[in-house]
């Protein structure tokens, strides 16, 4: 990706925030949490969020969980509990909804419910199992001007618009390679792709644009999977397959970028993130709202052989240290929670929105969708049902 088309897209983006009349900002939003205690219970913190926020007030809580229900209601200090979702967001109408579960296999049907009674929504990640449910929330969404923000922590790190402002500064050069792991542990492939490959994917998009193509191969035991390995995957994800994935995506310009996973003997979750490679340099990042972020100024991609030193990115700065402190997820949730009032209040897009959630969807759904037709495929995909369900 070349320095002045990231330039444009930056400019663009910070163009879109919008501004706030002095009415809005006073404003108080009633919030709802839905969770599910034993499924997905409610997520990376995406219920305690919003005890924090002042300008939000946890008015209900729902699961269907009698005793995670009890203690989530203490927990946030809702005035009201509820079993049911449905009834809940019916009786109460919140503006602003936790769709908090981790599990999958629930969060289009909660969407859907949350749009039909007109409420925004703060979505824990990844966004669905399938494309058809991801464009079926959309639509939803859409049709009543509804904004949904989802859990890509990482993008709201403070720490970005330093490295934005060294690409665009031209200290990395042209981008050309991005090279993204996911943790490699015991769910190495398939499950490793789905949950945490959304943030390589989502951060990807982020530097390079949308991807134009991809070119993948899933395998099993050192084989090409097969229908027979196709299996349900934990924690309602849906059809899952592969212990070991290889992908490469096309970006504008000269740009490429590759995800790799496998279940690794050593050094599970310590490649974990995204490398950017470019003509002048190398940048290194994890994931989460303060995450490790080094930048080296050499264009041979060996600093051992030129000298050339590491250089730490912050929050505040470039070689300044971390002033910034996070307990778990609660610095992302509330950076996340306040851009959903901005974005509501401003009539336009979250930082990471639903289109953005979809899009690294796609991305993952596309390796699987290339290895069933064993060729490169373009994105935006056609197909929109789950390729391992087509094998």
């Amino acid at each position: 990706m070349k320095r002045r088309e990231f330039i444009k897209s930056t400019a663009v983006a910070l163009a879109a925030s919008g501004a706030v009349s002095a009415k809005a900002k006073n404003r108080k939003y009633k919030v709802a949490v839905i969770g599910r205690t034993g499924k997905g219970n409610y997520g990376h913190g995406l219920d305690v969020v919003w005890n924090d926020i002042d300008r939000a007030q946890v008015a209900a809580v729902a699961d269907v969980d009698a005793a995670g229900r009890t203690a989530a209601t203490k927990r946030l200090k809702a005035p009201r509990a509820y079993a049911d979702y449905r009834d809940m967001l019916q009786k109460e109408r919140p503006q602003i909804v936790s769709v908090a579960a981790r599990w999958l296999d629930c969060h289009r049907d909660m969407v859907l419910a949350c749009a039909e009674f007109g409420c925004h929504v703060f979505l824990e990640k990844p966004m669905c199992q399938t494309l058809e449910q991801a464009d079926e929330m959309i639509a939803a969404l859409e049709k009543r001007n509804l904004k949904l923000a989802i859990a890509h922590q990482t993008r709201y790190s403070p720490s970005l618009r330093h490295v934005q402002r060294a690409i665009a500064d031209g200290v990395l050069g042209d981008i050309v390679e991005l090279r993204g792991r996911g943790k490699e542990d015991r769910r190495g492939g398939g499950e490793d792709l789905m949950v945490l490959g959304t943030h390589v994917m989502d951060l990807m998009r982020l530097f390079a644009g949308d991807p134009q193509w991809c070119f993948a191969r899933v395998s099993d035991g050192g084989k090409p999977v097969t229908k027979s390995e196709v299996r349900d995957g934990a924690e309602g994800i849906g059809p899952l397959a592969g212990d070991e994935i290889h992908a490469m995506y096309r970006f504008s310009g000269t740009a490429m970028g590759y995800f790799s996973t496998h279940r690794a003997r050593d050094g599970a979750a310590e490649r974990f993130g995204l490398q950017l490679f470019g003509t002048k340099g190398i940048l290194t990042m994890t994931t989460g709202v303060l995450p490790e972020i080094w930048l080296v100024e050499d264009p041979s991609w060996q600093p051992g052989r030129s000298g050339a030193r590491w250089k730490r990115i912050t929050s505040a700065g470039t070689d300044k240290p971390e002033t910034l402190t996070d307990h778990g997820h609660a610095l992302g949730n509330r950076l996340i929670a306040l851009d959903l009032i901005r974005a509501i209040e401003t009539d336009t897009q979250p930082k990471g929105g639903m289109y953005d959630g979809r899009a690294a969807l796609e991305m993952i759904l596309a390796v699987y969708e290339s290895h069933r037709l064993g060729e490169p495929v373009d994105l935006p995909l056609k197909n929109r049902e789950h390729p391992l369900s087509l094998l």
